[in-house]
Order: C-alpha cells, then structure tokens, then sequence
C-alpha cells in the first residue's frame, strides 16, 4: 500500500509541475525612447525572433526580441519619408513586406520595402503606385492593402469616386514574392447616396471579395446589399444580391472559408426601427459557383436572451453587443464571438445609434475611405485615436459565444462573463482571443484592489467554459493591454504591457 501510495503521490506531483509548466511569461525591459505615446505594431515572429514597429513623432524603428524578450537590436528606419500616412506588415516565416504610403507636395505615393528577421531592409523600396490628389485635400489616405490567409497573395488598391455615383477601382494583385500578377481599371456604379462599401477580403486565389451595402437616410440601418466579387485576372465585377424581406440588418460582418471556397456574411436584424435586436441574418455563398449555400434569419431564444442580457432587459439583451470574431469549423459550421459595448457620460451615451457608421458617402479629395467606423479599431496601437475623451465612461461586458451547425443553425451558447469600466479611455479593457487548436482562451483585465490582473478563460469545443489559475510570473507593476496583443504562433501571444508610463511587451507560451 505505501508503494501505491507513493506512486499516486509521484504523479500528482508531475501532473502539478505539468501545470505549472503550461504557461511561461517573459517581459521585456522598457526601453528609454518607448512611452505611453509610443505608437506600434506587433509584426510577429520572423526567422526566430520577434519584430515590434514603433512610431513616435516621425521616428521609426524595429525592436528585434529574441525568444526570451531580450532586446537584440533597435533598427532605425531612417530611409523612411518624415511623415507616413499609414504603414501595413505581412510576416512570413523568413522576410516582412512593409508597405506605406506618403505624401509629397500634390501626390501620394505607395512603396514596399523587403525587411529580414533581422528587421533589415538590403534592398531599395519598390514603388507601387502614386496618384495626384491635389494640394487641398482633406484626406489624403489613398491606398488600401488585403492579402489571402495563406499569405500567397497581396492586393493593393485605390477607390476614386470620379463620380458622385460610381467609383472607380485600381487594383495591384501580387504574389508571396511581389511579382505583379495583375492590375486593373474597372468601375462601379453607386445607385444611391446612401450605398457604401465593406469588408475588404482577398481569397487564397487573388479573389477580391467586399459588401456594397445601402443604408437608410438616417444611416441607422442596412436595408439593401450585394456581394461583390473581382476575380483575379478578369477586369470585371460580379454581383450576388442579398435577399432581403422585412429585417433591418446592422454591422454586417465577413468571413471567407478557403477550404470550401464559401464565404459568410452575418449581421444582427431587427424587426422595426429603433427596435431590439432578434437574432443574426446570415448568408453563404459558394463563390466559386456563384450560388447561395443559404440564407437565413436565426432567432435568438429567450434562454440565451436572458444568459445574455446582463443589466438590460431580457428584450434588449443584444442591443450593446458588437461581433469581434468569427472562426471557421472543421464541419463547415462556425463560431462567432461578440462583446457587450457602450459608453456612457454626462452628456449623450453612445450606443449604435449615434452615427457609429459615420459618413458613408466617402471623404473629401475624390477618394473613398473603405473603411466604416468600428468600436473595436483593428489599427495598431495609438492612444491618441478616438477614445481619449474624459468625459466618457467606457464599458466592456460579457463575450458571447454562438456555435452554428453547417447550415447556419445555432448548436450552442455562452457566455464569458466580465464588467470592465474605466474613464476617458479604454486601452486596458477588453480581452483578447487565443485559438491554440484544442480551446479558445479569452484574456481579459480584472479590477482587484485598484490594480488590474490579467484573468484566463478557455472554452472547449463542447461549449463548456473554464476559469484557468491565475497566470504565474504576474510581476506587479505591469498593466497589460490584452485587446492589442497578437498571436506569434501555436501556442504563444505577445500582449504590450504598460510600466511606470513606459510600453514594454510581455510573452506568453501557453
């Protein structure tokens, strides 16, 4: 018995070191020129080290980690013009594509520079394109990039509306090693004012895929939209109608599966103005043979209404939530994720009524911006955007989870529950994802005593969520930022972290 006993002893004690073990978090050191206000961008793990690209005030520059968090190098991107207007990375295993654009005097221009995993550029820019637009201009963000999930090709395009009812595509599709493979010139007609377009998406075969969406006067809702489809050396658009009846439909999402060449757009409805939202409108479409897999309308049961409602009403319990992400499934089916969002202030709370969408008439200067505003920005870290305002208080609540079938019908719920506040910005609230094969982990900030403590949630494929221990090596003074973190590979993320006003990253290997 006590050789049983010490033999059940011994593997617990390995099962314990086991768990230990399944998280490792490395911080790296601060760095003098790193502020608060230091702008960034996780580009990933490239040839076994890390790249992160900074910005402040006109000084550009790649911080090369190794697997530790060391510091290597700061590489100085002093070949960089004063002023960019955007910046954008695709990182392979072994090389980075920077692509950016600037203006000078009356043009923009738009460049790609080749970087090593040394955060090395050997070779001179490659300019892609440059377009006049005139010395009074309001915006002057031009060019627009995409590229297929396995990273095989990169779109570069611009829309000008040469026209108040018909824009005008100039499109650029490379390969993986930046040979042009195609451009073209093609137009497209805007019926209306109230038409604009979305969700730029490029197929694995150099497809370009987007929504062309039309909205009521007062922009509240989507009560028309089609499919819109630019095939990869064919200088024509494709158009699949969205059947629309009766449904309102808002914030109208896209996600393509490569695999079965389908794509899927989902959007909540509604089924009156300024009503409560019902449940999602969903379509698939098989792209290749310009059919429609389904369309649909699911309704949300009162069970799930009442997991999700939080402090609202059982009615208006989907009111504040926002689709954050939708993940593809082995099945054909597929999991979506929304976040409960709002803000509130002493003078007007913002909700999706308040003009979230802005203008989609486009901007100034004769180019369309394609990009409708979001609360949760996909750009990279910059404190000064749009969620500085101190009057505001901002709230992010629970995560819901939805599972649907490969016929779009919903299998399963739940429900990440938090309550996270803070004033005048938001930079350590919300979660980030992590899909590590076997579970999705949810990483989220949790008020404790005044101080914020990372929490871990995990849901397996059943629906069941689990509360993970508390995250080892949590060295206090750090304030992590988990909505900007990325994933570098399988099993490990890269989360900017905030100590004593200076940003530094931390690594988690799970």
């Amino acid at each position: 018995m006590r050789t049983l006993y010490r033999f059940h002893l011994c593997l617990l004690l390995l099962l314990g070191s086991g768990a230990v073990m399944a998280q490792k978090i490395s911080y790296s050191e601060p760095e003098r020129d790193d502020y608060k206000s230091t702008e960034f961008e996780i580009i990933g793990r490239v040839s076994g080290n890390i790249l992160v690209y900074k910005t402040d005030k006109g000084d550009y520059n790649v911080s090369v980690y190794d697997n530790a968090m060391q510091l290597k190098e700061r590489v100085k991107l002093d070949f960089l013009p004063k002023k960019l207007i955007s910046v954008d990375f695709i990182a392979y295993a072994d090389k980075v594509y920077m692509l950016y654009q600037f203006q000078r005097k009356d043009a923009v221009y738009s460049f790609c520079a080749l970087m090593n995993g040394e955060g090395k550029f050997q070779e001179a820019p490659l300019m892609v394109d440059s377009t006049r637009i005139g010395f009074y201009s309001k915006e002057n963000k031009v060019y627009s990039m995409e590229y297929s999930e396995d990273k095989s090709k990169i779109m570069i395009y611009k829309i000008n509306q040469d026209k108040e009812d018909n824009n005008v595509f100039y499109t650029f599709l490379y390969d993986s090693a930046f040979n042009l493979i195609n451009n073209s010139r093609l137009s497209l007609p805007m019926e209306s004012k109230k038409s604009f377009l979305s969700n730029f998406n490029l197929t694995n075969d150099g497809d370009f895929l987007f929504n062309k969406l039309e909205r009521t006067n007062n922009k509240d809702y989507i009560v028309n939209g089609s499919l819109v489809i630019k095939r990869a050396t064919v200088d024509a658009f494709e158009t699949i109608p969205m059947q629309l009846k009766s449904q309102l439909l808002d914030e109208v999402k896209m996600k393509l599966d490569n695999n079965a060449h389908t794509v899927l757009t989902t959007a909540f409805y509604y089924k009156q103005k300024r009503g409560n939202v019902d449940g999602m409108h969903l379509i698939k479409y098989d792209y290749t043979g310009n059919a429609v897999v389904y369309e649909k309308t699911v309704v949300f049961p009162n069970d799930v209404k009442l997991n999700a409602k939080g402090e609202s009403s059982t009615n208006a319990a989907f009111n504040d939530y926002f689709t954050r992400k939708i993940i593809n499934t082995k099945d054909g089916g597929f999991l979506l994720t929304a976040e409960s969002f709002y803000t509130t202030s002493r003078t007007q709370p913002w909700n999706r009524w308040n003009y979230m969408y802005g203008s989609p008439y486009g901007y100034g200067g004769g180019f369309y911006n394609p990009y409708y505003y979001s609360p949760y920005s996909s750009m990279y870290y910059n404190p000064w955007y749009w969620n500085n305002s101190q009057g505001n208080r901002y709230h992010y609540d629970n995560v819901a989870i939805l599972s649907f079938d490969g016929e779009g019908n919903l299998q399963w719920s739940n429900f990440v529950r938090k309550s996270q506040f803070d004033d005048g910005a938001d930079l350590y609230l919300s979660y980030m994802m992590v899909n590590v094969g076997s579970e999705l982990r949810f990483l989220y900030n949790e008020l404790d005593r005044r101080n914020y403590i990372l929490t871990d949630n995990s849901i397996g494929p059943d629906g069941k969520i689990s509360r993970n221990p508390t995250l080892r090596n949590l060295d206090k003074g750090f304030t992590w930022m988990p909505r900007y973190g990325k994933q570098i590979s399988g099993r490990s993320v890269l989360i900017p972290c905030v100590y004593r006003n200076y940003i530094c990253f931390a690594k988690i290997d799970f």
